[in-house]
């Protein structure tokens, strides 16, 4: 069951005394935030280090200098892997991004890495305070202009096809055709497929590689070897899935992490 956690925008009487809250935090070794929810807005930035977000819509995997925005209300774990440095800002409900009703990843720009440490530097920012309101303006025109990109992964609805999806996560290099995997399931092959282009929006050859891909940038943003990532991951080689890689992200993996 979800946590809900108390507003950090209000008080005990339910008054607004900010608009935008914020918290730092540098986790050392691997840790598990359990599944939880805010009444405010949330976007989590990865400034050092890789997490990963889950809900039950989906995972999103947010590698250094990307952040994932979190609609209000919005159960969701954050598996942290290895050393990461966490800066998350807490915006009233529809402050910001009101056509964003689902969680995604997005790139940051220099200027909103830079706003988001300097907003960090303030446990909370308010409307009244010229150089707060200031402050909280730009981030809200840079969150406004901010794009999705594809380093999502949506679940299914279908109970079905989500026993497919556990299968695969708990183990994403795994060879087993969608024939194998359906025989466990209760679906036959073609209700499968028909599902997950339904209500994932993608086939699933689509949907498994986008499960490779997130696995590998997993290992990747923790330290292992682009070889290692890729056959942990399934590829049959390194250049396989440097070509997928650079396909999906526009770079190879060395030069994605490094910028």
């Amino acid at each position: 069951m979800s946590q809900k956690c108390q507003s950090l925008l209000r008080d005990r009487r339910g008054r607004r005394t900010a608009q935008l809250a914020t918290l730092a935090y540098d986790f050392h070794r691997a840790h598990l935030i359990p599944e939880h929810f805010h009444p405010e807005d949330q976007l989590i930035f990865a400034s050092k280090g890789v997490m990963t977000v889950r809900s039950k819509q989906g995972i999103w995997v947010v590698p250094p200098l990307r952040a994932v925005w979190i609609p209000a209300r919005t159960p969701h774990s954050v598996a942290i892997l290895g050393p990461v440095s966490m800066r998350t800002l807490y915006f009233a409900p529809k402050r910001v991004r009101t056509d964003a009703a689902k969680c995604f990843v997005m790139n940051v720009s220099s200027l909103l890495r830079e706003l988001i440490l300097h907003a960090c530097k303030f446990p909370k920012l308010k409307q009244e305070i010229p150089v707060q309101r200031r402050i909280i303006e730009m981030i809200a025109d840079q969150l406004a202009a901010a794009h999705s990109i594809p380093l999502q992964l949506p679940h299914p609805r279908d109970r079905r096809a989500m026993r497919v999806v556990e299968a695969l996560v708990s183990e994403p290099g795994r060879q087993t055709t969608l024939a194998a995997l359906c025989a466990d399931c209760g679906a036959s092959k073609r209700t499968i497929e028909r599902l997950f282009l339904a209500e994932t929006k993608m086939t699933f050859s689509q949907w498994r590689q986008q499960l490779r891909l997130l696995h590998a940038m997993q290992l990747l943003a923790s330290g292992e070897k682009v070889t290692g990532a890729a056959l942990d991951a399934g590829y049959s080689s390194a250049s396989a899935f440097i070509v997928m890689f650079r396909r999906q992200l526009g770079q190879t993996p060395r030069r994605y992490f490094a910028t």
